[in-house]
Parts: structure tokens; C-alpha cells; sequence
């Protein structure tokens, strides 16, 4: 339907563009609320279009920008899961390995082999 394809829109929107998933109080509720729908609506625009629930999409966005900001280097490991907008460390971890299937720890290390073995081109 029409109606649930602009709501898929603003939730990437929300997601992509205002990052509201740094937000470690972001809930259903709270997401329904900025988009100015109902939490069951929503709910099942997050199920039908994404495959999952909106905690678990959140989180991947999270990964996701912890990821980022691993490569680029620019944020202390002890200091991730705060800046990706998660409640605990036990969370982060949890949601890090999920994702990726690593440790971010191990992920790092995983990440700088893949560097090293890349093909340099030269001009």
C-alpha cells in the first residue's frame, strides 16, 4: 500500500539522515511519535519491510556506525558503545557479534589482514 511505503521512507529517513538511532532511549513508541503514526503500525511496517523488529534494525545501524567509526580510528574502543547510542557494553557486544559474528576486537584485527592483503594499485 501507499500509505506503508511512506512510512518505510520516513523510517529510513529517521534512520539515515537524522540518525535517530544514536539515540539510546529510541523506542517503538518514541519513533512513532516523530513519525506521527501508531506503534502498531509502525511495528508492522518494520516487520513487512525489513524482515525484523525496529530493536533489531536500530542495532544494525548501530553496528553499522561503530564499524565506522572503528575504520576510521577516530574513537577509543571503551568509548563505542556509548557514542553508538547503546544503554550498556554487554548490549554493544552482544549486538557487535550478532551482526557481525566477531568481537569488535576481533573484528579490528580481522578488518586490518583484509588491508594488508588488498591488492595495491599502483599508477
Amino acid at each position: 500500500r501507499k500509505v506503508d511505503c511512506e512510512l518505510y521512507k520516513y523510517v529510513l529517513y529517521y534512520l539515515e539522515v537524522r540518525q535517530v538511532f544514536l539515540d539510546p532511549k529510541l523506542s517503538l513508541k518514541k519513533l512513532s511519535d516523530m513519525i506521527e503514526t501508531n506503534q502498531t503500525y509502525l511495528s508492522n511496517v518494520v516487520n513487512r519491510y525489513f524482515g525484523c523488529h525496529l530493536k533489531e534494525l536500530v542495532n544494525t545501524y548501530r553496528v553499522e556506525y561503530a564499524k565506522e567509526l572503528l575504520r576510521s580510528g577516530k574513537c577509543p574502543p571503551e568509548e563505542l558503545p556509548q557514542r553508538c547510542g547503546f544503554l550498556s557494553r554487554s548490549a554493544f557486544y552482544a549486538a557487535f557479534k550478532k551482526v557481525t559474528g566477531a568481537s569488535p576486537k576481533r573484528y579490528m584485527k580481522y578488518g586490518q589482514r583484509e588491508k594488508l592483503s588488498e591488492p595495491t594499485e599502483y599508477v
